[in-house]
């Protein structure tokens, strides 16, 4: 904002006769001329004119631009009853292979409704965002996304997501479905709620963008809620990664040189300076096998001194279940603070790298590391190296995404020979060996 001062001086001339009792002020103003004011320039007039048309034109162009044609995403929320699948404990998780499987076929259900109705070209995506218990089967808490102009907005649009939400009847395949009597409009506090405390969604769940990262970047606010910077006197040492309100996983050599966890902090935002949350640590809990000359058993967990209150840039990662198969070859994405070469100092703005997943078999060979990745370990980066965990990425996460674009924690940043270098690609702690330790530990 500029601010103008305007200064100037104001001078009163007069006359005062010596041998008088009255004072004379003489006022003078200009004479006047032959007023502008009333006769204006016709050229003036018409540019004012026109001027003002072309405004008020563009004013009303934008506005018909906006209500007609500017398209808004719209979310809506509803819950589903599935009335011939019987509740039990594996719907409370999304990374078993039942939770996967209903919310699936109920997001396909939806999915193939839409797409062969009138608001085929409207209809985003749908996604569950919680199985729960229900008196005669299952409850599917569900949030619909659509995309449509403004003036299309409004009961009339959500009387016929209704009407077409009701043809899933006839057309429901093996599930049996009572649907619900109205669809809510828009997010609510219980939908952002549901969404905060879904593990591994990302803020941007529904919205997604089909650009993916191929190499070492910045991440965006967001991108990586769950990731923790776990700090020593107020300088970040070590990653970590957010697995529940209170618990943060790591790695076990983060605390070779210090275990006393009233001397550290965690924190959680992209910026290690300038974090959007700090909390102290309670209590550091380390595997009582790690063997700091082999890197077996290289895991931690941390109790922090308060819980976290989840929201859109602060939230946990899905844990995998120990059975969860990791498919060499397949894309994953480690986060971290690291330096961005050998040698090199850590940066203050979280990076962001895709790198495949490798064998053991693989990285066992003589060109690799000889023998040295046991079944606990888990190797991902590229055979010609570049992108990579490098030091002070330690303990934090390497995730993978499911189906139903929700991450899973699968690795924790070990160890590796230098940073980047052909055949010898990063080390991680594998998560899925770890499962029960973890659930002993922590209760997640």
């Amino acid at each position: 904002m500029r601010v103008i001062h305007l200064s100037g001086t104001l001078e009163a001339v007069g006359q005062t006769g010596k041998k008088t009792s009255s004072l004379r002020i003489k006022m003078y103003r200009p004479a006047r001329g032959p007023s502008s004011s009333r006769i204006l320039n016709p050229y003036v007039v018409c540019f004012i004119v026109v001027a003002g048309v072309a405004i008020l034109a563009v004013a009303i162009a934008l506005l018909v631009y906006f209500l007609a044609f500017d398209e808004k995403s719209y979310f809506y929320r509803s819950s589903f009853q599935i009335l011939n699948v019987e509740y039990n404990n594996k719907l409370n998780s999304p990374a078993t292979q039942e939770y996967r499987t209903l919310s699936g076929r109920i997001e396909a259900l939806i999915t193939k409704t839409f797409k062969e109705s009138n608001l085929r070209n409207q209809f985003i995506r749908a996604h569950v965002i919680k199985l729960r218990q229900s008196d005669g089967g299952v409850m599917a808490d569900i949030v619909m996304k659509f995309r449509f102009t403004r003036n299309n907005y409004g009961a009339t649009m959500k009387n016929r997501i209704e009407s077409i939400l009701h043809q899933m009847l006839n057309n429901s395949g093996n599930l049996e479905i009572n649907l619900p009597s109205e669809v809510t409009c828009n997010f609510d506090r219980a939908t952002d709620a549901f969404f905060s405390s879904e593990c591994g969604a990302r803020p941007d769940l529904l919205t997604l963008s089909e650009e993916r990262v191929t190499g070492s970047s910045r991440a965006q606010v967001g991108d990586w809620p769950w990731q923790v910077s776990l700090q020593v006197h107020g300088a970040h040492h070590c990653g970590g990664v957010l697995i529940s309100k209170a618990w943060v996983l790591t790695a076990a050599h983060c605390f070779k040189s210090n275990s006393n966890p009233h001397q550290w902090a965690a924190t959680f935002g992209i910026y290690t300076v300038s974090p959007l949350l700090r909390i102290g640590v309670r209590r550091i809990i380390i595997h009582d096998s790690y063997r700091p000359a082999t890197h077996e058993n290289d895991i931690a967990v941390v109790e922090l001194e308060n819980s976290v209150t989840f929201d859109k840039n602060i939230r946990r990662v899905c844990l995998p279940e120990a059975a969860q198969n990791i498919l060499p070859g397949s894309p994953a994405f480690v986060t971290g603070w690291g330096a961005l070469e050998y040698g090199g100092t850590t940066v203050i703005d979280l990076r962001q790298g895709q790198v495949r997943i490798i064998s053991n078999n693989m990285c066992n060979a003589p060109s690799g590391y000889d023998g040295a990745i046991l079944s606990g370990m888990l190797c991902a980066g590229g055979p010609q190296g570049g992108v990579d965990a490098c030091q002070g990425d330690s303990g934090g996460p390497l995730v993978q995404e499911d189906s139903r674009r929700l991450w899973f924690l699968v690795g924790i940043v070990s160890w590796g020979d230098r940073c980047g270098e052909p055949d010898k690609p990063g080390v991680y702690t594998r998560v899925t060996a770890y499962r029960d330790w973890i659930a002993q530990k922590t209760g997640v």
